[in-house]
């Protein structure tokens, strides 16, 4: 992250996502913020806090993805949420502050898998001799002080070093003692376990007795269960845990969609008796607070959220003032036009016509694009997004979907092996959705 400057991440964001440059940028300078809040001073660094973004545009231009984008290119913790999904104390659903938990459980994960890659092969080294003891075992008689003895045993053993390094025995059966894992028991609801601070769970493994079992399999199967043993021996679960919890606090990035369902006038009745609930709730989380979790607490304060919503019936003045205050940072996201679906067909990185050109390739098929077959795509999906209902750059998938469903179907059998999909064909496949308005609903 510190390498990449504003500019070199709008640069990186136009590989994957067309267009909504304002966005791009606002993300950018909240990424490079970090960055620079970490080279501050430790007194000053504390009080130095994200600018919180709301991003507001219909479905389908961008939003999740700009931030999912962002997340992957800066190695941080990222987790997309919806507003929906939780609901005030005191009412059955999720409580807000899971979401930090959440989170947390993503870092340890990312942390684990750097800590593999860093003791791997150290790992493989143990795996070997481990390997070796099952194919050369010493025998009950063995002395260490007879060294003649040694001398051949380590002989052999350096013999079947190489005959196992060089994969000729890998379908050898060995017996193996594999432990077998106590399968999880539910005590309490859902609800019941989130508000639990103590990990039960690791509690009951580490009371109840472990099952051996021993087993013949094939070498292969043996190296990969020994693999993953002495991976986790070496991994120290506290570093995992303290690294995890410093890289939330200072990198995580929480999405949270939808947020324009939660806004509306109180209510006392119906459906929306929590909208305000949830926000009273989420207000703390995104000011900053502590969250109790199982690997220990968790702080609030410097993570990154990003919010995103709609807004077609409601408008963020109707979210809460001090949740407002929150969230200073207001990006509105534009409208696809004609263009922007040109671009979106042809320009990213994975564009979707490269995406369906790959998948049958796996059959033997060629697909041709022609630039008129493109425009035609392109055309008709800001056409039908205009006179419809409006689901942006997913309309494409909707499209292309009709377009290859008979290719797609017939392709394993196929004997013309290389289709061309020009503007004729694009409508003639499109044609009866198109002109009986009753059949639109097949392209939704």
């Amino acid at each position: 992250m510190a390498d990449l400057t504003p500019r070199q991440i709008v640069q990186e964001l136009d590989r994957y996502i067309v267009g909504q440059d304002a966005a791009k940028r606002a993300v950018a300078i909240a990424i490079r913020n970090r960055w620079r809040r970490q080279q501050l001073p430790p007194e000053l660094r504390k009080d130095v806090t994200p600018k919180n973004i709301i991003m507001i545009g219909p479905t389908g231009v961008g939003k999740t993805e700009i931030a999912r984008r962002l997340a992957q290119l800066v190695g941080a913790p990222f987790l997309k949420v919806e507003a929906t999904k939780y609901t005030e104390v005191g009412y059955h659903g999720r409580d807000v502050e899971s979401m930090i938990r959440d989170l947390t459980e993503i870092a340890i994960g990312m942390v684990r898998q750097e800590q593999r890659r860093l003791v791997e092969t150290q790992a493989q080294e143990r795996v070997t001799e481990r390997l070796l003891d099952l194919l050369l075992p010493r025998s009950s008689s063995w002395d260490p002080e007879n060294s003649e003895e040694n001398e051949r045993h380590q002989r052999s053993r350096e013999k079947m070093k190489a005959r196992l390094l060089s994969g000729e025995l890998e379908d050898r059966m060995v017996e193996l003692s594999i432990e077998q894992k106590a399968v999880p028991v539910q005590i309490f609801s859902n609800l019941g376990m989130e508000q639990m601070d103590v990990d039960f769970q690791n509690m009951f493994e580490r009371i109840m007795p472990r099952q051996q079992q021993q087993r013949q399999i094939p070498l292969r199967e043996a190296r990969r269960l020994l693999l993953e043993q002495e991976t986790e021996a070496l991994i120290d679960r506290q570093v995992v845990t303290e690294k995890a919890i410093e890289l939330v606090e200072n990198q995580g990035i929480i999405f949270l969609d939808e947020l324009d369902k939660i806004c509306g006038p109180q209510s006392t009745h119906g459906p929306d008796v929590s909208r305000q609930g949830v926000q009273r709730d989420l207000l703390p989380v995104v000011e900053g607070t502590t969250v109790n979790t199982r690997y220990g607490p968790v702080r609030s304060d410097h993570i990154l959220f990003i919010a995103a919503g709609a807004f077609h019936v409601s408008k963020p003045s109707d979210l809460m003032p001090e949740l407002q205050g929150r969230f200073p940072i207001r990006v509105e996201l534009t409208d696809l036009k004609r263009e922007d679906f040109l671009r979106i067909l042809t320009e990213p990185k994975h564009s979707l016509t490269k995406q369906y050109a790959a998948l049958l390739e796996t059959e033997g098929l060629t697909l041709d694009f022609t630039k008129d077959g493109i425009e035609a795509l392109a055309d008709i999906a800001y056409e039908v997004n205009s006179t419809m209902q409006n689901i942006g750059a997913r309309r494409l998938h909707t499209i292309l979907e009709r377009v290859v469903e008979d290719i797609s179907f017939d392709g394993p059998d196929r004997k013309d092996k290389r289709v061309r999909i020009d503007g004729a064909y694009v409508r003639q496949r499109l044609q009866d959705i198109l002109q009986k308005e009753d059949l639109t609903r097949f392209i939704l």
